[in-house]
């Protein structure tokens, strides 16, 4: 019931997202039911609806993927001072923002078999004169189980990457405490005991006044560690704050070069090969099954590498000596590294998936028209695509945001600020865009020969 009154009183551009979220549900439901339906209509094919389905696995991961960036910013789920007081710690806030995202996608799912029923003429009668009788089964029962099935996959799967992805850090550091001082924590410090209770609340800002002594302590010593640290209290109003320690480098882009590499170098041996033909989707010619792995390869390696690879635009762009401006920007894309990175490098992926479908496609070859399912399932990667990455630009926007209060307070021109940003797109695109042409060349180029 809370997830729901936090889900009707949400702002306008969350409930945006939400629907965004909903609509991508519903078009891979749909595409899942589609492939039933081509199940049900050539049941001595089975490897062509194997095959169907497995396409549905790019559509479904972009869903999924989506739902967990629009869950990351929605602020109804975010830990704010005084909620654990009325029973909303940070497990129930991760149950609210499961449960929403399970609304959300359960209702893209019901307006997918609401959809799929009416092209199918069990509702009211079937549209398009028939058109698309084939593929949807229209001559036989639907079973209604194998139906509920399909659909359930993007709610479960939506849901549980969003539980994973946000439970709480005491979870997931947990194994690691445990591990490194023992099962009953026997090995603990003093200064960790000391932010129980009372004094956890209220001892950051006495050892602030004390200059960071302890009680009982000498003039001058230090109890180790600084009290915003150890306490996860926020500075006192009128003090200096302490400053921000180093931006760690994100370290995925070995590890990414070294899957993309190793993609293209599949692909460079798919080119030559004559065997294992898998059919692809319509408007593309049919190609060896390495293509579909080297393809693969390229796109989580492009994941992969992009924390590193903004990291890298953040550093070049503060070099040969920067000043305010160029230092502002470096600085925020070093510490957005991770948060843009990854979508950032999907966007590349599906861009250049995209250019290489432009490339091979030839409208005025028999039988390679583009479908309605293959324009749909493009449609749905790419959306989700762009607008994660937009949701994640949103994030970020969020988490600087009193930086840029800050900035503002202290007489920085409105001016300065876009131009940071416009400095910051312009290095990404400079970076990213060339590498999105060559890997989309290499992409394509195993089809076209």
């Amino acid at each position: 019931m809370l997830a729901l009154r936090l889900s009707r009183r949400a702002h306008p551009a969350v409930q945006l997202r939400r629907l965004l979220v909903a609509t991508a549900s519903a078009g891979t439901g749909f595409l899942l039911l589609c492939t039933l339906g081509h199940a049900m209509t050539h049941p001595g094919s089975p490897g062509a609806s194997f095959l169907r389905l497995t396409w549905c696995a790019a559509p479904l991961a972009a869903t999924v993927h989506f739902a967990v960036a629009v869950a990351r910013t929605d602020p109804g789920t975010r830990p704010r001072p005084g909620l654990s007081a009325i029973g909303l710690g940070p497990v129930r806030l991760v149950a609210i923002s499961v449960t929403t995202t399970a609304l959300s996608t359960l209702l893209g799912s019901m307006l997918a078999l609401l959809f799929f029923l009416h092209l199918r003429g069990d509702l009211t009668g079937m549209p398009f004169d028939g058109a698309a009788a084939d593929f949807l089964a229209a001559t036989q029962p639907l079973p209604l189980p194998a139906a509920l099935t399909l659909l359930s996959l993007v709610p479960a799967a939506a849901s549980l990457a969003v539980a994973l992805t946000l439970r709480p850090r005491e979870a997931r550091l947990a194994g690691e405490g445990l591990r490194r001082y023992g099962r009953f924590g026997a090995r603990s410090s003093s200064a960790e005991r000391e932010t129980f209770g009372a004094y956890g609340r209220f001892g950051a800002r006495f050892r602030q006044a004390t200059g960071g002594r302890a009680a009982g302590a000498a003039p001058g010593t230090q109890t180790g560690g600084t009290p915003r640290a150890r306490s996860g209290e926020e500075t006192a109003p009128g003090s200096i704050p302490q400053a921000p320690q180093a931006t760690a480098t994100p370290s995925g882009l070995p590890w990414g070069t070294a899957v993309l590499a190793a993609g293209l170098a599949v692909e460079a041996y798919a080119s030559a090969a004559t065997t294992n033909a898998t059919r692809m989707p319509s408007g593309l010619p049919t190609g060896p099954a390495a293509v579909l792995v080297g393809w693969a390869l390229t796109a989580v390696g492009l994941a992969l590498a992009g924390p590193g690879l903004t990291h890298l635009c953040g550093r070049l762009l503060q070099t040969l000596r920067p000043g305010a401006l160029r230092l502002l920007a470096g600085r925020v894309l070093m510490e957005e590294a991770t948060r843009i990175g990854r979508p950032l490098g999907i966007v590349c992926a599906v861009a250049s998936a995209g250019y290489a479908l432009a490339v091979l496609h030839d409208p005025a070859a028999d039988g390679r028209s583009l479908g309605p399912l293959t324009t749909l399932g493009a449609s749905v990667v790419t959306g989700c695509a762009v607008a994660t990455l937009f949701t994640a630009a949103v994030e970020a926007r969020q988490a600087r945001a009193d930086t840029t209060a800050a900035l503002l307070r202290l007489g920085a021109p409105p001016t300065v600020l876009r131009g940071a940003a416009a400095l910051r797109a312009g290095a990404l695109l400079a970076v990213f865009g060339p590498l999105t042409l060559i890997v989309a060349e290499l992409a394509a180029l195993p089809l076209a020969r």
